[in-house]
């Protein structure tokens, strides 16, 4: 009865009612992050506008296999990570099931393939793939990749397996990008070599001065390794939850946002959180494009109530 008086009101006084924009099964969006410092850079802003918005981001730790496995299986809403071609083999399978729809493409720039430090690279004549095995030695006949599972390591081995560019004999290292980052810092002050996985954007490429490597395009694709990154939903997440889903449509980023979102996190010591909070309000005219068309969950105009959880 309180409710059929509020909307005869509301109708009398030329006023619209708030309707929730998408079905309280919307509410919860089940995010993933394979642990990279650039996915935790853009899942924290999308969890700290979504939170303003009235939604209940929930952002799960999984590899990317079984991120990718998670999404396939209906468990995982939303992933902010899908780099191509790198994860080419994970994109097939899940278009093959009909798992997974692209809702953007959220990021235009990257790259990702094989470096050195630059200095190390000069000393020794290194700027191509098939230089490295005459430095085997110098290198320690290791290349240095990130966590196990990630496709780019998978590449790599592939490479070692099918004996190319004589990397045969030569070991893949694999461990979380933190742990790899701080071996190449070590490698550095010692002056030793030391060649591994590298991409942008990331404030490696303004903490080290780095020489990425030609002629790995049959692993890493043209342009040292050029990438896409997209933004994928599960199939029909985007039908149920228009409004979320339009949110994700709008919400594209630059080289220069993710380098600074992940200098606040590694070199800072932020929260993705924190850091995602401090940028938005150092940032407040990237809010209009984002929440363009968006609406609150319950709803009110999306801008104005995340201006106001912000305090902007």
């Amino acid at each position: 009865m309180r409710l059929a008086h509020a909307l005869l009101a509301a109708t009398i006084l030329g006023l619209s009612p708030a309707l929730a924009a998408d079905p309280e099964s919307c509410r919860t969006i089940r995010l993933s992050d394979p642990g990279w410092t650039d996915i935790t850079s853009t899942n924290s802003i999308a969890a700290t506008l979504l939170t303003a918005l009235g939604y209940a981001p929930e952002v799960k730790t999984l590899s990317v296999p079984i991120g990718y496995q998670a999404m396939k299986d209906g468990q995982i809403d939303v992933f902010l990570g899908n780099w191509l071609p790198a994860q080419q083999p994970f994109r097939d399978d899940l278009d093959a099931a009909g798992a997974a729809e692209v809702l953007v493409q959220n990021l235009e720039g990257a790259k990702f393939t094989l470096a050195v430090p630059t200095r190390q690279a000069s000393e020794l004549g290194v700027a191509d793939f098939k230089d490295l095995d005459a430095h085997a030695d110098a290198f320690g006949a290791k290349i240095y990749g990130i966590e196990t599972g990630a496709p780019a390591n998978q590449n790599l081995q592939k490479m070692i397996d099918a004996d190319d560019f004589g990397l045969g004999d030569w070991t893949l290292v694999e461990s979380g990008e933190q742990a790899m980052l701080a071996q190449v810092t070590r490698a550095e002050r010692s002056g030793d070599a030391i060649v591994f996985l590298a991409w942008a954007p990331h404030p490696m490429n303004t903490a080290h001065e780095l020489t990425y490597l030609a002629g790995g395009d049959a692993y890493f694709g043209p342009d040292y390794g050029g990438a896409q990154v997209y933004t994928l939903a599960r199939t029909g997440w985007a039908a149920e939850c228009p409004n979320a889903a339009q949110f994700f449509r709008n919400l594209v980023f630059t080289v220069d946002l993710e380098n600074e979102m992940m200098r606040r996190i590694l070199d800072e010591g932020e929260s993705g959180p924190d850091a995602a909070e401090a940028w938005l309000k150092e940032n407040p005219d990237a809010l209009g494009p984002w929440l363009e068309g968006v609406t609150t969950f319950d709803g009110q105009p999306g801008l104005p109530a995340v201006q106001s959880a912000l305090g902007l």
